[in-house]
């Protein structure tokens, strides 16, 4: 009895916590739990040379790249408004009997998930970002790719910000660490485009974990981080083909520190086949042939971003990036995605440290092998209270 009293007055410290911003740690038994997150809001108006996205579409939440609309006929600017980015995180810390430490985050928001619709309810439903353990040099679970470099990634309104440059993807992992020597086996999962094109293929047949591997350099001035992805494109369906291909990529990121706090995060990644890893799937990793094989596609994606302090309560960050794919028109026909680029600009101020607002505007191109362009222009303003 006592234990369950004690268990829901620690319930009760928690929600207290979050509501109040401060003391945010509580201990349950010998596991201390720590509750984060945000709250933001986001409100934008985009206008696109070349037709729309339609009401619905995760790309009317954040940028996505092979999303900007082509070959359309020019419509009037779209506002939007949601509070899909706000997010929970819980962080639990148990010590062992040998002195060691075994760690735990569960992290949820609302991104790119169903719900109600903007006519009445504008509710969402929540997915799991990250889930993983910790124990000494292992980490087990779901969380960033190694391939990947959460700290290239430039202070942006947007949900990612240099986004054709970037290698991007949660996954089921393990993954051993040994100072800035990192490698891991990832959940593994192939996109192809089907001869002639007309879709996208995506497959679970692989049979082998994809292979990372991943080191960061840290210096007085910043730090590089250099990784290297090796894997197995499959598909393997009822029609008689089983086809597999190597695939294999390179991604080379970092951040250098200026003075006044200024900054410069750059990303550049390229390879044989990242598909899904490069630019939010920007490009599939691969086509099917006449004879039913698998051909890789290449691709190179690349960004960099300037963060200026004006003081310590503002600040403001300009940021390039692009990507483009080297495909065989004759196999994947002519409506894939050739290249993108987007740049963007914002201003953000924190009159406390919790609150943060901000503006930013943000311009892209895209176009495709039949030489079809479109660009976007979108405006956006956010506020986000951090907990």
């Amino acid at each position: 009895m006592k234990a369950k009293i004690k268990n829901t007055a620690t319930a009760v410290a928690l929600c207290l916590a979050a509501s109040s911003g401060a003391a945010q740690a509580a201990t349950i038994g010998d596991t201390s739990v720590k509750f984060t997150g945000y709250i933001k809001v986001d409100a934008m108006v985009s206008d696109y040379s070349d037709g729309t996205i339609a009401s619905g579409s995760v790309g009317r939440d954040f940028y996505i790249p092979s999303l900007t609309p082509v070959g359309g006929v020019d419509e009037d600017p779209q506002f939007d408004a949601h509070i899909r980015t706000s997010r929970f995180r819980f962080a639990t810390s148990t010590p062992t009997a040998e002195g060691d430490t075994i760690n735990g985050v569960f992290e949820l928001d609302f991104l790119v998930t169903s719900g109600g619709d903007e006519r009445i309810s504008n509710s969402y439903t929540p997915r799991v970002r990250h889930a993983y353990l910790t124990y000494k040099n292992w980490l087990v679970g779901q969380t960033w790719t190694t391939f990947m470099d959460v700290g290239s990634l430039p202070e942006s309104l947007d949900f990612i910000g240099t986004t054709d440059g970037i290698t991007f993807a949660r996954q089921v992992m393990v993954r051993y660490t040994n100072g800035g020597l990192q490698i891991a086996l990832e959940n593994p999962e192939s996109t192809i485009t089907p001869l002639g094109g007309g879709g996208r293929i995506t497959s679970d047949d692989s049979s082998v974990p994809d292979l990372v591997a991943a080191y960061t350099s840290k210096q007085d001035w910043g730090y590089v981080k250099v990784a290297g992805l090796l894997r197995q494109l499959s598909y393997d369906n009822a029609a008689g083909i089983d086809a597999d291909e190597t695939s294999f990529g390179v991604s080379v990121t970092g951040k250098y520190n200026l003075a006044n706090g200024d900054d410069i995060r750059f990303t550049f990644n390229s390879g044989k086949g990242l598909g899904r890893y490069s630019a939010l799937n920007a490009a599939n990793g691969a086509v099917l042939t006449e004879s039913g094989d698998l051909e890789a596609i290449d691709s190179t994606g690349y960004g960099i971003a300037y963060r200026h302090k004006w003081s310590d309560k503002a600040r403001s960050s300009i940021m390039f990036s692009a990507f483009e794919a080297d495909n065989d028109a004759t196999l994947t026909g002519m409506a894939v995605t050739e290249s993108t680029y987007s740049t963007r600009v914002n201003y953000l101020y924190s009159p406390t440290k919790a609150l943060t607002v901000g503006a930013e505007y943000a311009f892209a191109h895209r176009e495709v092998e039949a030489g079809l362009e479109g660009d976007m222009n979108r405006f956006q303003v956010s506020a986000k209270y951090a907990f």
